[in-house]
C-alpha cells in the first residue's frame, strides 16, 4: 500500500473491505496470482480499460477515467463514467465492471463509492448515485444503480 504521502489506491479499499489479508499480499507484498476468477475480470474490463470517450443519448461517456483525490489522498481509475449534462456543469454517474453475481460483503460498494468521492472533488459536483455492472449470464444487464455513500 501507500507510505506516508503516497496516494492509496482506490482498489486497495476494495480489497482491505473483502480480505485484510489479500489487501497486504497485492498492495505491500506485491503478490499477485491469476485464476480462472481473475482471467473473467480482465475480459470483462477489455473493453473499459482501452480508454476513450464518446456521446451517446445524450451522455458523455468517459471509460479507465483516472482518478484522484488530495483531500482523501486516493487515485484509482474508474470503469465507466458517464456525465449528464446539469444546470451548472455536468453530473457524474461511476459504473464499475465486477464479474460473477452481486457479492453480500460491500467491497464493491466501497469502491464505488470511493470513486465517487473522488469526482465529486474532481468535477465540484455531488454524485448521488453509481451502479455495480454485473453482466447476468442470460443477458448483460446492469445492476440497478444505487445511492452512494448512503445519500
Amino acid at each position: 500500500m501507500a507510505s506516508a504521502g503516497e496516494p492509496i489506491p482506490i482498489s486497495a479499499l476494495q480489497h482491505a473491505v473483502y480480505c485484510l489479508r489479500q489487501a497486504a499480499l497485492i498492495h505491500l507484498e506485491r503478490l499477485w496470482a491469476e485464476n480462472r476468477f481473475t482471467a473473467e475480470g480482465d475480459v470483462l474490463h477489455a473493453v473499459a480499460d482501452k480508454g476513450g470517450s464518446r456521446k451517446a443519448r445524450g451522455l458523455r461517456r468517459v471509460m479507465s477515467l483516472p482518478l484522484a483525490s488530495g483531500r482523501l489522498n486516493l487515485t484509482g481509475t474508474a470503469d465507466l463514467v458517464e456525465f449528464a449534462p446539469a444546470p451548472d456543469g455536468e453530473t457524474a454517474f461511476p459504473i464499475e465492471y465486477k464479474r460473477g453475481k452481486p457479492k453480500l460483503h460491500r467491497a464493491d460498494e466501497v469502491q464505488l463509492c470511493a470513486q465517487a468521492l473522488c469526482l465529486e472533488e474532481m468535477t465540484g459536483q455531488p454524485v448521488p448515485q453509481g451502479a455495480l455492472f454485473t453482466p447476468r449470464p442470460s443477458a448483460a444487464l446492469p445492476s440497478p444503480s444505487m445511492p452512494i455513500c448512503g445519500s
